[in-house]
């Protein structure tokens, strides 16, 4: 080939090409200087500019921000219509000052039986939720935790060797066979009270999902149980597939040795669903998919969708999952409003939740001191 050959223009013009001029306002990719002092929170404020996922992070962030922080006095007052007039109450300063964004928590029991656990139980013990959506998982490990506790091992760790050993792998982490017993030991007694309840004229106890959950978190009186803080600060905890999992293998066995008891979910939808109806403002932060995430989103869908949504979890959307679905897809079904603002983190929850919480809900929450030595 002659080294005095010419390009042609077209390869230049291909590798040339003039670029647009980036809009006013533009975001400038640029990460933390490890040249200077860097904190947890300094780290995290360079999320958003990060790229990938980090500035997913860092916009749900902005996000939860905006929903803990909204209050009904932050939009217009309402205009009378020739239909009816304004409620006197909307336009009362202190009324509109007190209303704030209704804000659903959902999450999948594995992150219960991981170290998410205390991020909920915070959350919960402090009132900075107003309505919980578990699956069974993650209602039974939260007691089964109480009783005796769960354990670090391997995802490599052969399946086989530990069915012989009575040892339950939940991706690397181990529970004990005999958890469940003592979980046995402590729940059947509490089944055959609601049953004596339910069956009682005086006291014709009505049992749902959500009240089955209220009474046992009334029952463990534990300060580390997530469902004690939801029964002593009155929030409620929907979990519509209740009986997929040990809690109810324990109501299978109870079927046979007390049978009767009713557990109505139907009074739990409405429940449920009017949280959301009669919300001002809502705003959902959903650590997973399955169930949960569609019960909270389906909720929405009653008032014409969330106003905030932020989404945490590695589900892919090209088999049409629900759980691997951004946000945009629960736009179109209603369930995120379209001028509402939301985000798809595509990460555990474990690596993201707790991060997230320290710049949100915990960052300007009074610490305790250190105890012992500086």
């Amino acid at each position: 080939m002659d080294s005095k050959e010419a390009l042609p223009d077209t390869t230049q013009a291909a590798v040339f090409m003039a670029s647009a001029e980036m809009p006013k306002g533009s975001v400038v990719i640029k990460g933390p200087d490890f040249n200077q002092t860097v904190t947890l929170d300094s780290l995290l404020s360079t999320f958003i500019t990060s790229g990938f996922q980090a500035s997913a992070m860092g916009r749900a962030i902005e996000i939860i921000n905006e929903m803990r922080l909204w209050r009904l006095s932050d939009e217009p007052l309402p205009e009378p219509t020739s239909d009816s007039a304004v409620d006197p109450q909307l336009l009362d300063p202190e009324y509109r000052q007190s209303v704030k964004c209704k804000i659903f928590l959902g999450y999948t029991s594995n992150l219960v039986s991981s170290g998410v656990r205390e991020v909920i139980c915070f959350l919960v013990q402090h009132k900075l939720v107003d309505c919980l959506v578990s699956s069974a998982g993650g209602v039974e490990e939260d007691f089964i935790k109480c009783l005796a506790p769960t354990y670090l091992g391997d995802f490599s760790l052969e399946g086989t060797k530990l069915r012989k050993q009575g040892l339950n792998r939940i991706g690397n982490l181990l529970v004990p066979n005999d958890n469940y017993c003592k979980f046995e030991d402590w729940v059947v007694p509490i089944l055959d009270k609601m049953l004596e309840e339910q069956n009682d004229e005086k006291i014709k106890a009505h049992w749902t999902p959500s009240s089955v959950i209220r009474r046992l978190g009334k029952e463990i009186a534990h300060e580390e149980s997530i469902y004690y803080w939801a029964y002593k600060n009155d929030i409620p905890v929907f979990c519509p597939a209740l009986t997929d999992g040990s809690l109810g293998d324990m109501i299978y066995f109870h079927s046979y040795k007390s049978p009767g008891l009713i557990i109505d979910i139907v009074s739990d939808i409405r429940a449920m669903n009017n949280q959301a109806v009669f919300a001002k403002k809502t705003g959902v932060i959903i650590l997973g998919g399955g169930v949960v995430k569609h019960h909270i989103c389906n909720a929405n869908l009653m008032r014409n969708g969330a106003d905030y949504a932020v989404f945490i979890n590695t589900g892919q959307e090209f088999d049409g999952s629900d759980a691997g679905a951004r946000p945009d897809e629960a736009v179109s079904w209603g369930k995120i409003r379209m001028d509402g603002k939301s985000i798809k983190v595509h990460t555990d929850a474990t690596i993201a939740f707790p991060l997230i919480v320290s710049q949100t809900f915990a960052k300007d929450f009074p610490r305790k001191k250190a105890e012992g030595p500086q």
